[in-house]
């Protein structure tokens, strides 16, 4: 059961991102997507680029490599990540988010 997300969105398709420890959950439009996620392992996610995400924090810690300038981002920061730029992460257990990606077919249901 999620720590954070209510009853509606855990009961939303799950994302199927295999990354050990990940729980994800996707609302699915016509030209986008909406991920609420929840880590429960410490994950490092290698440089990779595609269209625009922005993200807001909910709980935890990310650190974020945006076209080689490294933040980190916590409870209630945002974070955007433009069309094209080459990115990478390292997410700490405990972290949760929603994440909008500015494509339709990012990720597919389980």
């Amino acid at each position: 059961m999620s720590k954070i997300f209510p009853k509606p969105i855990i009961e939303l398709p799950k994302a199927d991102i295999r990354i050990d420890g990940l729980k994800a959950y996707l609302a699915q439009e016509n030209n986008n997507q909406i991920l609420f996620m929840e880590f429960d392992k410490d994950i490092e996610i290698s440089i990779h680029k595609h269209e625009a995400q922005w993200g807001i924090v909910l709980e935890g810690e990310i650190e974020l490599i945006i076209d080689g300038k490294k933040e980190k981002y916590r409870k209630g920061d945002r974070y955007f990540i433009p069309k094209g730029v080459e990115h990478s992460a390292k997410i700490y257990a405990g972290y949760s988010d929603i994440t909008f990606f500015n494509e339709k077919d990012r990720y597919q249901t389980k």
